[in-house]
């Protein structure tokens, strides 16, 4: 006689006989016994916990001949019972959908499903995967799985019911099969050892179904594989056959860790490798039972969410005690982050060692990390705060990052004082006035201050700005939000202003000081007479000589006292671009600006406003057609 494996020969042939599926075997008794068949079922669930087997029953209860109507206890031993137990009824057809997953396939079996019942009182289509179907095939099937023909029923079924469309679970009743609890599967599977005459031990059977998590039908092919071993099973030769580390060595490992002892942990581990375990298994195995440790630690009466037998439960229960919940999670996170560097390694028995060892507390493992806030200094905000090179210099290295963070910003200056305090820091004026030409707006006042224009002094929060002349300084008054603007967009700090006049004898200069290079350059803007705009008398003043920025003045002692005639050829050549930078800008010609300044002023004032007033497209036309005028 053919040999029946044990999952097979045990498959439930009533809803009685369903192991774990009370609820879902009570809801479908119901509907065979009030005959109210649905055209469509969903039974989706974890592998092993009973689908296909409940699809079997229905379709035995529905087509039972013993009966005169549909019942919730099939005989079992007429014919349609046996055919469909057998699998050749020819109204139970049984497909699957990974093999069939083509919208040909469902057209195939809508047409077939249009005909009426051959031998039982309803044609059953049991789909089994039915995820695997295309888009198209569930599409396909969507109206028919709807309305049915008469006497035909549809049983879904699926591991994955995510991948299944909306449209085909909100046209079934979805029934969800749950894992089977452990103690209904030790039940199970000590009927089976009885009436199979297999010797096996409480505590196999227990570890049994831990190992099958839940399915019924892995518990079953396990417990047929461990029934070909002579003598009794024990829960150790469970251990041995299934490929798993036994927890009595995990058991021994965790201890041997907790006493911070290399030597046992390197001998066990030797004695495991001996015995034909891999190192990666090894290392999951023992990260599985961290778990189980964690567990042990904070719901000593969970031991039916660990796979263990009960003596090693409790002891494990006992150890953990003495443990610190981070301990156990900081060995689970290193032995996780170990499982990459093993399976890419060609010597995983060396770095298996290594990990293990890497879990003494004498490597660190005991205590917890140091976390260190962050935090930003109080009254920390973004300023504008050049530096000459030469300061620079003096200011000793900013401290570590952790010190800043648990210091407070008094505290931090008072640790490191500046070895040699500036009396009044330089800022880059030059390239600072640049940057903020750059962003003025409209074109006239960029030009105005390009020109005429340059940047006395800035401490970070108050601007002083020199302008050429009275009639410019007025002009520029207009445009003092304008500055601003450019002013807050350059430095990221809304900033006071202040707009001067340079007198006689007080040259406005702007300075830039290189890292890189001695080069200093300077450029002077003509004086103008010291007549201040009554204009501008509420708001600002004339520039003195001691309004000027004091570290200006030896820089301008040097220059003109070291060197006079360096100083005026200097002086005259960088006039003289500028000069011609300004006729080429306003398409004029060079002037002598002795001559005439007041004229020279207000034509410049009267371009400045046509310029500001002028549409953005009529400059790019003018432009336009002064390149067109270029020859070539």
């Amino acid at each position: 006689m053919t040999y029946i494996p044990l999952h097979h020969k045990y498959r439930p042939q009533t809803f009685t006989q369903l192991v774990g599926q009370a609820a879902i075997a009570t809801t479908l008794s119901n509907a065979l016994l009030q005959n109210r068949i649905a055209p469509a079922y969903l039974f989706t669930g974890a592998r092993g916990t009973g689908k296909t087997s409940s699809a079997r029953i229905f379709a035995k209860s529905l087509n039972c001949i013993a009966s005169d109507a549909p019942t919730d206890h099939p005989c079992g031993v007429c014919e349609t019972c046996r055919t469909i137990t057998n699998g050749s009824a020819l109204d139970v057809i049984e497909i699957d959908a990974a093999s069939n997953t083509g919208v040909d396939n469902i057209r195939e079996l809508i047409e077939r499903a249009q005909f009426a019942p051959v031998q039982c009182r309803y044609k059953v289509y049991v789909i089994d995967e039915v995820h695997m179907l295309s888009n198209a095939a569930f599409n396909a099937l969507l109206k028919t799985l709807e309305e049915p023909p008469d006497r035909v029923v549809f049983i879904l079924a699926t591991t994955d019911p995510q991948r299944v469309l909306p449209t085909i679970i909100s046209r079934c009743q979805r029934f969800d099969f749950r894992r089977i609890a452990l103690e209904p599967m030790v039940h199970h599977l000590s009927a089976i050892a009885l009436k199979e005459s297999i010797p096996v031990t409480e505590a196999a059977l227990h570890l049994i179904a831990q190992i099958s998590q839940g399915g019924l039908r892995d518990a079953e092919s396990l417990l047929d594989q461990l029934s070909l071993l002579i003598g009794e099973i024990t829960a150790e030769r469970v251990w041995d056959l299934v490929g798993a580390v036994p927890e009595q060595d995990l058991m021994a490992l965790a201890e041997a860790i907790a006493s911070n002892n290399p030597e046992t942990i390197l001998d066990t581990t030797r004695r495991l490798m001996d015995r034909g375990r891999e190192p990666l298994i090894v290392l999951q195995n023992f990260a599985s039972f961290y778990r189980d440790l964690l567990i042990a630690k904070t719901a000593t009466n969970r031991g039916d969410l660990v796979a263990l037998t009960p003596p090693t439960w409790e002891k494990l229960c006992d150890f953990a005690k003495n443990l610190d919940i981070h301990t156990i999670l900081a060995g689970q996170k290193h032995l996780k982050d170990s499982e990459l560097q093993l399976k890419n390694t060609t010597q995983p028995r060396l770095w298996l060692e290594v990990t293990l060892l890497g879990l003494l507390p004498s490597a660190g493992m005991a205590q917890p990390p140091l976390t260190v806030p962050v935090a930003a200094p109080p009254n920390a905000r973004s300023e504008f705060k050049p530096q000459r090179p030469d300061e620079a210099a003096s200011i000793p290295p900013e401290p570590p990052s952790f010190l800043a963070q648990e210091a407070s910003a008094a505290a931090f200056e008072e640790a490191t004082p500046l070895s040699k305090p500036p009396a009044s820091p330089l800022p880059d004026l030059g390239d600072l006035w640049q940057r903020v030409i750059v962003n003025i707006q409209p074109p006239g006042t960029q030009m105005l201050l390009r020109q005429q224009g340059c940047l006395l002094s800035f401490d970070g929060e108050v601007a002083k700005v020199g302008i050429a002349s009275d009639k410019l300084l007025n002009m520029a008054q207009t445009r003092i939000s304008n500055i601003k603007a450019a002013f807050m967009t350059t430095v990221g700090a809304e900033i006071k202003l202040s707009l001067v006049v340079a007198k006689s004898g007080v040259a406005a200069k702007e300075t830039t000081v290189s890292e890189t290079s001695d080069a200093v350059s300077r450029t002077a803007i003509s004086p103008e007479p010291a007549t201040q705009s009554p204009d501008s008398t509420d708001n600002f003043s004339e520039a003195q000589p001691e309004d000027l920025d004091p570290a200006i003045a030896p820089l301008d002692d040097s220059f003109s006292g070291a060197n006079p005639t360096y100083q005026q050829e200097w002086e005259e050549d960088e006039i003289a671009r500028a000069a011609l930078n300004l006729a080429d800008a306003f398409n004029g010609a060079v002037v002598d600006l002795e001559s005439d300044t007041s004229e020279i002023s207000v034509s410049f004032e009267e371009q400045v406003t046509s310029l500001n007033e002028a549409p953005l497209d009529d400059l790019e036309d003018e432009e336009d057609e002064d390149q067109d005028d270029i020859d070539f």
